[in-house]
């Protein structure tokens, strides 16, 4: 809470061990800092909001460090700047994440996003809204890696096409909802949605 207080300048913040929960939050979603290094080493007191608020608080941050355990289920990435590796590590993590969303990572590549998904095995919920670096290579690898996908968001993804689109929907056992671009749905993806009860919604 001094942080917030005092430390208006501060682009880097390393917290290591344990520490208070209600005050990591309160310096998270209240600090008027611009912090671009942020490396959380709370393996017991870290929970799913703070991660989100970090999402949501700090757009310009370039590196996020993460030491906890593997029970995360859900994480949110939304517009954050990270360097290369650091998606790939926190897959690595993160075997157990559920539901993940990394919307408006417009920098984000084919290489980053298909390491990190090797390691979600577990992933039903993928957002990846706007990724504008995204490829078909991507869409091949979520329904070669992520067998329980359910629910995924592919749109405005330019570098996704019709072809890779029907392949998903025809290879992605589990799929229930698909939101992509009406441009991207071809009369093949609206056949076999229909044959296994996929709903497709286009916009």
């Amino acid at each position: 809470m001094r942080l917030v207080e005092n430390c208006t300048s501060l682009n880097s913040l390393l917290i290591h061990d344990e520490g208070s929960r209600e005050g990591l939050f309160h310096f998270i979603t209240q600090s008027r800092c611009k912090l671009q290094k942020l490396d959380l080493r709370l393996p017991l007191d870290l929970e799913d909001n703070h991660l989100l608020a970090v999402a949501e608080k700090f757009r310009g941050l370039r590196t996020m460090a993460l030491a906890m355990s593997n029970e995360l289920e859900e994480l949110a990435l939304v517009n954050c700047n990270l360097e290369p590796g650091v998606l790939t590590t926190l897959g690595q993590k993160f075997r157990n994440l559920r539901n993940l969303d990394l919307s408006y990572n417009e920098m984000l590549a084919d290489e980053e996003s298909i390491l990190m998904l090797a390691s979600c095995n577990c992933l039903r919920d993928l957002k990846v809204t706007v990724c504008e670096g995204l490829t078909n290579a991507s869409l091949v690898a979520m329904f070669n890696s992520c067998k329980q996908l359910e629910f995924v968001d592919i749109k405005n993804c330019p570098g996704i096409g019709v072809e890779a689109v029907e392949l998903f929907v025809l290879n992605c056992l589990q799929l229930v909802v698909l939101y992509v671009e009406e441009s991207k749905v071809s009369d093949v993806s609206r056949s076999w949605s229909s044959k296994k009860f996929i709903s497709i919604v286009a916009v």
